[in-house]
């Protein structure tokens, strides 16, 4: 009687939908709880735990994991047969304390150069389980890639959903918008976050973003990013940079800006001079598509967090407009939203698509109200947990896909074909409106 119980909820909510337009609330399951996780032993073990990669530059992978056992070598080994390992790297490792919290040592090391779209088998420290991943398609501006996004995971029943339902898309790059473990001081929940997103982690790379709940400081005690910075160092330190909260990559054929909302971009900030240098060196013939991610949003029909992306927009969004960005991913509300090309408030066709996929699954629930009347630029809003994908098909056109958590089942509620600004025939010159 319970399936039948679901499946009349979701023929209700069609109804409604097909009724009344995509303005009408879905009709949504109860709240889920956050999971619950076993004390780790104290005994010291040299086995990898909360394994992650990502990407590191040019055909090169950083493997990431944790030992409890400080003696542990920080190695990869690595080969393209399972139980074969042809290849060794060695990299560093760091740990930290935060209060009363000691943390086990982390391990972070490069490994490559590796083909691209190949599957790899490795180890961590020469000991524990073999893991694998698979590398991304090659550079080029006709390559294929797809990339599954989300934001705000946390850690309950519906962030399990999320990445159960991203887990069986053939992704090749995850992008997170920020908020990951929402330890929220509790170190040991960064150690329960990394056991949960290990099984994907692991096995495509993730790169990430900062947003508020990974700030973590205590004015005059503790530095911003403690944990943050010490257990998710993404590539910055393959390029000229001091900060691993703001940096770029590149993929296939894209460039992808991965910004910082809770680091200085004012005008005279590091963040603003490197955004700055890193557009003026952007190929698009290379790398056609230009997409940015963030945390705190720009546009923001929803009323949580109104606002708190304004100062940064208000600093960087002529810079985005100028070079023609194609889309920007953020966070922090707690449900979903797509605007049209837009830029100082006006739907303009030179403008960037934003869309917001903060609802990844968090404890703290959904964010249900908007503002009325529907903002022009606001083309698709709904309060449901949810991820997206984003496929590149060519140089020219992408499609993009927001799956809501439908209970247990991944729901396509948002759909639509996009063209990359680099193709555009109009005239897209800089106009400040």
């Amino acid at each position: 009687m319970a399936g039948y119980g679901r499946r009349f909820v979701r023929l209700l909510s069609l109804l409604l939908l097909l009724v009344l337009g995509n303005a009408s609330p879905y009709v949504r399951p109860p709240a889920r709880k956050s999971l619950s996780w076993p004390f780790s032993s104290t005994t010291p073990t040299t086995d990898p735990q909360q394994v992650h990669v990502s990407l590191a530059g040019p055909k090169h992978i950083k493997v990431s994991w944790m030992t409890s056992s400080f003696s542990a070598p920080s190695i990869v080994k690595w080969g393209t047969t399972s139980g074969k390992y042809d290849f060794t790297a060695q990299g560093e490792s760091t740990s930290y304390t935060y209060v009363t919290y000691k943390s086990g040592l982390f391990h972070h090391v490069i490994v490559g150069p590796l083909d691209a779209s190949t599957s790899y088998y490795y180890r961590c420290g020469g000991a524990g389980p073999e893991f694998s991943f698979r590398t991304p398609p090659p550079a080029g501006p006709q390559v294929p890639i797809t990339f599954a996004v989300a934001g705000d995971l946390g850690q309950t029943g519906w962030t399990k959903s999320t990445l159960d339902h991203i887990q069986k898309t053939d992704y090749d790059v995850l992008l997170f918008a920020g908020d990951l473990s929402y330890a929220d001081y509790m170190q040991p929940l960064w150690d329960s976050f990394g056991q949960l997103v290990q099984p994907l982690a692991s096995a495509r790379p993730w790169m990430v973003t900062q947003g508020n709940h990974d700030v973590e400081e205590m004015p005059s005690i503790i530095k911003g990013f403690r944990s943050y910075n010490a257990r998710w160092p993404m590539s910055f330190d393959e390029s000229p940079l001091t900060s691993n909260l703001f940096y770029s990559f590149e993929v296939a054929g894209v460039h992808v800006l991965m910004l910082g909302s809770y680091t200085d971009y004012a005008e005279n900030s590091p963040q603003y001079s490197w955004l700055q240098a890193d557009l003026a060196k952007v190929n698009r013939t290379r790398t056609p598509w230009l997409i940015a991610m963030l945390h705190a949003p720009w546009y923001n029909s929803n009323t949580a967090h109104q606002g708190e992306g304004d100062a940064m927009m208000s600093a960087m969004e002529p810079l985005l407009r100028k070079a023609k960005i194609d889309i920007v991913f953020a966070g922090h509300v707690h449900a979903y939203e797509r605007t049209t090309r837009v830029f100082l408030k006006n739907v303009d066709p030179c403008g960037i698509m934003h869309i917001t996929i903060g609802d990844g699954g968090n404890r703290e629930g959904l964010a249900r109200s908007y503002k009325n009347p529907q903002p022009r630029w606001s083309v698709f809003r709904e309060a449901s947990f949810g991820h997206g994908e984003l496929k590149i098909a060519n140089s020219t056109h992408a499609n993009w896909s927001w799956h809501r958590n439908d209970n247990d089942e991944p729901v396509l509620a948002d759909d639509l074909w996009m063209t990359s600004l680099s193709s555009s025939s109009q005239d897209c010159a800089f106009v400040n409106k």
